[in-house]
């Protein structure tokens, strides 16, 4: 629909975090929901708790989405382990720029939430060049967080976002 192929290589587990790149339009958020619906994945994702308010609240939580006050230490990571722990089936979905517009790095949240959870990453795209939606390039995260960060650079390589001027390089956060 609307011009766009799915690709789809479905992991063999049923609980997974799967990183949403690039995101550089607020379009990414519709179609990434519309094309979850067309192969039929149920995702939940995690938001600034502001957007939860009334009134599209119900309608983002409806969407799966998890409010998250980020001005608060929650241990969100361990919050999103232990939600992995309890759950048959769970596909959490995140964009690891955190924002629309260009970064010098990504977050490592998705990272830190598969490792401590002992569960999956999963690599979603759109890809505004080639009008293609996909998923694939499953893999457990290892101990060497730059390591893992190769292989997503390798896998995004050619992936193109509305906007690539505003994506971000797929590194670490230097300190």
């Amino acid at each position: 629909m609307l011009g766009w192929t799915i690709h789809a290589d479905y992991p063999d587990v049923q609980n997974y975090v799967l990183i949403a790149a690039p995101h550089t339009s607020n379009w990414d958020f519709p179609l990434g929901i519309l094309a979850a619906k067309a192969i039929n994945l149920k995702i939940y994702w995690l938001g600034k708790h502001t957007i939860f308010r009334w009134p599209f609240g119900w309608f983002f939580r409806v969407l799966g989405g998890i409010p998250v006050h980020r001005d608060q230490a929650l241990n969100v990571i361990q919050q999103m382990a232990d939600l992995f722990a309890h759950s048959e089936q769970l596909i959490l979905a995140l964009a690891p720029e955190g924002t629309r517009t260009r970064t010098d790095y990504w977050r490592t949240g998705f990272y830190h939430i598969a490792w401590t959870a002992n569960v999956p990453i999963a690599m979603g795209y759109l890809d505004y060049g080639q009008k293609q939606v996909g998923l694939g390039g499953t893999f457990y995260p290892g101990d060497d967080v730059e390591a893992v960060f190769s292989q997503i650079r390798q896998f995004y390589k050619d992936r193109r976002g509305k906007y690539p001027e505003n994506a971000s390089l797929i590194q670490v956060r230097k300190k």
